[in-house]
């Protein structure tokens, strides 16, 4: 038999991609700190390049013998990702100024989690899903403890790493028990195989610990227990990474698993799908309540947001993923705006500070990061006019279109509970006594959090071509 070389064209990005981040870490262990700030921002240039590459060279087509696949979906949440990445480690360079962080290997495992993640988003094989799933995990695993003089950082790897383990176990036996019974592991093979000879007990039982694993990565109930630990204990940076970037892509991998491979089995997992989404809206709104460290606040809020974009999956439909899409793009903007705002809680004499009260006074003394973070805040909770309000708006509208119209009156009950804690922080800043001035905000945070906000409220000048992209985006899976 002929093996003919695979078309690297569809993958070029993340080849290049993982090209430079060897050169980057190669480079770093041949130089002193002095090269740090460098080293992150070739891997921003780096990041741009990727998206570029994209954009401009990489057809929409499959390689691998159908294992990967480019196509309008994967190139917009692709796209989404690897802003968020570059986002990110610009963050991470203005904390680094002030706190003791870690030398270069933070952006070099930034990059290659990325990698991950992409493969992720791309991957047409279970066994493509998985190892997409792993690079970004192990990645994740060392970013989350990279602060070894930090005892939390330390402690929040740990649970990290622990539970991630179980849960890619779980992620295994589901797949091995779909490929005893459908005889493939490409997705195209598995709904073959499911309509063919139907969807049988041990089908169901992949499926379960298949979304388990999902659920896991996306940290949706009740495979959130991770989370909150996680955000608190891990340096702020890596939590504005963990917030955005990998549920950007972890979602994106849910969707494409549901809709390709398991869509001759939607009676059955549409059931579970709409469970895990109640649950996180639920526990995402009331647990919040309670929370006065503002790092564990965003952990539980960043939960009832993907139980809000699970109700997109959940309908199944064409309408559902578009605003599974939207729903994406609208949390990634104001969430890294959002923790703008948290790294940029500093003082002089205590260095970082994560304690919701913190905040108190703000509008008297930095009245431009307070009416920036208000807007954020405002969008997080849904308020119109801002761009929150479109996203929660398309999904609950999806959900009513598939007549699951109990869970968008569920999803409408806890977008207002929610809505209780974004006030308070609002309410915090606004009325009570002013508590000593922040540092000066740091340059690249002024960018991301002007940039943010812009959005949020001028978002109507770009909504007609990310509708338009996430609509090309939902119709290329179907």
């Amino acid at each position: 038999m002929e093996h003919t070389f695979p078309d690297i064209l569809p993958i070029l990005p993340e080849i290049f991609l993982a090209v430079a981040a060897i050169g980057l870490l190669i480079g770093g262990a041949f130089s002193d700190e002095e090269a740090v700030p460098t080293i992150s921002l070739l891997a921003i240039f780096s990041i741009v390049g990727a998206i570029a590459i994209m954009l401009v060279f990489t057809p929409l087509r499959t390689t691998f013998d159908g294992a990967f696949i480019q196509d309008g979906f994967s190139r917009y949440l692709k796209i989404l990702t690897l802003l968020a990445a570059g986002f990110c480690v610009a963050m991470s360079t203005a904390y680094a100024r002030h706190q003791s962080f870690p030398r270069f290997e933070y952006p070099v495992l930034i990059m290659l989690a990325t990698v991950g993640m992409m493969l992720m988003i791309s991957a047409n094989d279970m066994i493509g899903v998985y190892l997409g799933l792993e690079l970004q995990s192990l990645s994740i695993y060392v970013v989350v403890s990279i602060n070894r003089d930090s005892t939390r950082s330390t402690e929040a790897g740990l649970k990290y790493f622990v539970l991630g383990a179980l849960s890619s176990g779980m992620l295994l036996y589901g797949i091995s028990l779909i490929y005893g019974f459908t005889g493939s592991t490409q997705f195209n093979g598995i709904a073959a195989g499911m309509a063919a000879d139907g969807v049988g007990l041990g089908v169901v039982f992949g499926i379960v610990f298949v979304i388990a694993g999902l659920a896991f990565k996306v940290s949706a109930v009740p495979f959130h227990m991770w989370t909150p630990d996680v955000y608190e204990g891990a340096p702020s940076p890596v939590t504005a990474f963990l917030a955005a970037a990998p549920k950007v892509a972890a979602m994106a991998l849910f969707t494409r698993v549901m809709i390709d491979a398991f869509q001759p089995a939607a009676d059955q997992w549409q059931q579970i799908v709409v469970f895990l989404s109640i649950m996180s809206m639920v526990l995402g709104a009331f647990a919040a309540i309670t929370q006065t460290n503002i790092k564990r606040l965003m952990a539980y809020s960043s939960i009832g947001h993907i139980g809000y974009a699970l109700i997109g999956l959940a309908a199944g439909t064409e309408g559902g993923i578009v605003s599974v899409v939207i729903y994406m793009t609208v949390y990634l903007a104001t969430t890294l705006g959002a923790f703008a705002c948290i790294l940029a809680m500093r003082r002089a004499d205590e260095g970082m500070v994560e304690d919701i009260n913190d905040l108190a006074g703000l509008v008297r003394t930095k009245p431009w990061m307070a009416a920036a973070f208000t807007m954020l805040l405002f969008s997080l909770a849904g308020i119109p006019p801002m761009v929150g309000f479109f996203g929660k708006f398309y999904v609950f509208l999806a959900a009513v279109e598939a007549d699951m119209i109990p869970l968008a009156v569920i999803g409408v009950l806890s977008s207002a509970v929610a809505a209780y804690y974004y006030l308070r922080i609002i309410k915090i800043m606004m009325i009570d006594e002013p508590r000593d001035r922040f540092e000066p905000m740091a340059g690249e945070l002024r960018v991301i959090l002007a940039l943010s906000g812009a959005f949020s409220i001028l978002f109507f000048l770009v909504w007609t071509p990310i509708l338009s992209a996430a609509t090309t985006a939902a119709q290329s899976l179907f």
